[in-house]
């Protein structure tokens, strides 16, 4: 906000719920105008009050409620755990049924997944799952068959990923914990939550069912204020107003320890270049103080240039233990999944799940350890790549090329890019087997890509091998989101 902020004309931003604005350098400047409109009304049922925290009571209820419903309803969930006992809970409390849509839907999750994943059974009941770690495009063919009228999913069980950038909502709404991960629900994202609940032009009227306590109603003032984590990539003259004592007083220490180990010259043009992506002090104090104390190993990075992954895992286990407690996996699991990854373009994801095996990689880990590979293992392979350069230049080591296929979870750029946009991945290896589009072309960008992908429409859809009906739907459903009439 801060960087951009400094090069646009104009600033706008837009939030829910807001009552009013701490004085803070993001919106320095700026006017805050407050509105307060809903378009539906929300009735409300306090369930929670006879509930009494009494879980049998909970469960009772949301299945009672659910029965009764023939519309459809979104349950938040809170966490990954509550994700998982409200889907347990209704896999053992509710018959299969549903369309042809939904069967078609839970053999293709069988055939592209894994078989004996949760969401394959869901399916098959009308449920399904919203969470930030699942691909994206696996996330917008669930909210699509969840805005089909008739046929597609009839509830929804989510965390609060359905709140953050998902354009949905149900006629009735279901609280079921007051919680977000581990934390008690604000005020804040509870209004922002039971904000879904009806729609305008359809059902003016949303049902709000609160299954456990919810919080106070608070006027919110958005506090925007630097976090610890961003200290490294915060300039200390400009901002020392906003930041705290100790903060500043961390960011000095931080500045005077990496001129002291790097050289004041080294340092200052790596904090001028940007060449860092991590902001925290205390990783990258940690990586420096790594890489000085042992040159010589650190020499291994090379071997990641290697056209084989077979000496892989060593120097992955020694770059992740940088990171205190790892990213909720072993460091010996990680690096052998990084290794599996790579064969993430060759090998279907059951496939990859078989040479997991003894590591016990679920499917639901798969998703999670990916996207903490793609983004979080990415950023601190980087920082680690730019400070060896610079402490051990005589090493002639870049570890560019292996962060860049990682970033893309070793598949060619434009089918990761086109997974965000909607198409899975199996499609895309699909249409590249038979010779429509070469995927692996370098020069293909994202839209060139798009470009062939609507001009070759016909031909995909009639010469692609192996497409069921439900990669049909898929899709149609792509199709339309890429369509630029």
């Amino acid at each position: 906000m801060l960087k951009l902020g400094e090069k646009a004309a104009q600033k706008y931003y837009l939030a829910p719920n807001i009552a009013d604005l701490n004085d803070n350098p993001f919106t320095k400047g700026m006017t805050f105008l407050r509105m307060d409109f809903n378009t539906v009304f929300l009735k409300k049922h306090e369930e929670y009050k006879n509930i009494n925290k009494n879980v049998q009571k909970k469960n009772d209820a949301l299945l009672r409620i659910l029965g009764k419903q023939e519309t459809k309803s979104l349950i938040y969930a809170g966490s990954y755990s509550g994700v998982d006992s409200v889907t347990t809970l209704l896999i053992d409390n509710t018959d299969k049924g549903g369309s042809t849509l939904l069967s078609d839907f839970s053999e293709w999750l069988a055939t592209n997944y894994h078989p004996n994943w949760k969401l394959t059974n869901l399916v098959k009941r009308g449920v399904g799952i919203h969470t930030g770690q699942l691909h994206r495009s696996l996330s917008q063919i669930q909210v699509r068959l969840f805005e089909e009228e008739k046929g597609g999913l009839q509830t929804l069980v989510s965390t609060s990923s359905i709140i953050e950038g998902v354009n949905t909502s149900a006629e009735n709404v279901i609280v079921w914990s007051n919680k977000k991960g581990r934390l008690k629900l604000d005020d804040f994202t509870y209004r922002n939550i039971i904000g879904r609940g009806g729609r305008m032009f359809r059902h003016f009227v949303g049902n709000i069912y609160i299954l456990e306590e919810p919080p106070s109603p608070a006027e919110t003032q958005l506090e925007l204020t630097f976090p610890d984590e961003l200290l490294a990539d915060v300039d200390d003259e400009k901002y020392k107003q906003e930041l705290t004592k100790e903060q500043l007083a961390k960011l000095l220490h931080y500045k005077e320890e990496m001129a002291q180990l790097m050289g004041q010259e080294s340092f200052e043009r790596l904090q001028n270049e940007g060449a860092l992506i991590s902001s925290d002090t205390e990783l990258i104090a940690a990586i420096v103080l790594a890489i000085n104390s042992d040159k010589k190993t650190w020499r291994g990075l090379g071997s990641l240039n290697a056209t084989t992954n077979e000496y892989w895992a060593w120097i992955l286990h020694k770059i992740l233990k940088l990171v205190p407690g790892g990213w909720d996996a072993t460091y010996t699991k990680f690096a052998e999944f990084v290794r599996a990854l790579s064969s993430n373009w060759s090998l279907s994801i059951p496939e990859l799940l078989d040479q997991l095996s003894e590591q016990d990689v679920t499917i639901d880990e798969f998703f999670k350890m990916e996207r903490n590979a793609t983004f979080k293992l990415t950023a601190l392979l980087n920082d680690v790549n730019v400070i060896q350069k610079e402490i051990v230049p005589e090493h002639k080591i870049d570890i560019s090329p292996f962060i860049a296929k990682l970033s893309k979870a070793f598949l060619p750029s434009c089918v990761m890019e086109l997974e965000e946009y909607g198409l899975p991945r199996m499609l895309a290896k699909r249409i590249h087997a038979c010779g429509l589009i070469n995927f692996e072309d370098e020069k293909l960008d994202l839209h060139s890509a798009i470009k062939l992908l609507c001009d070759l429409k016909p031909e995909i859809l009639a010469k692609t091998e192996g497409l069921d009906d439900f990669d049909r739907y898929v899709l149609d459903y792509f199709y339309e989101g890429i369509a630029t009439q």
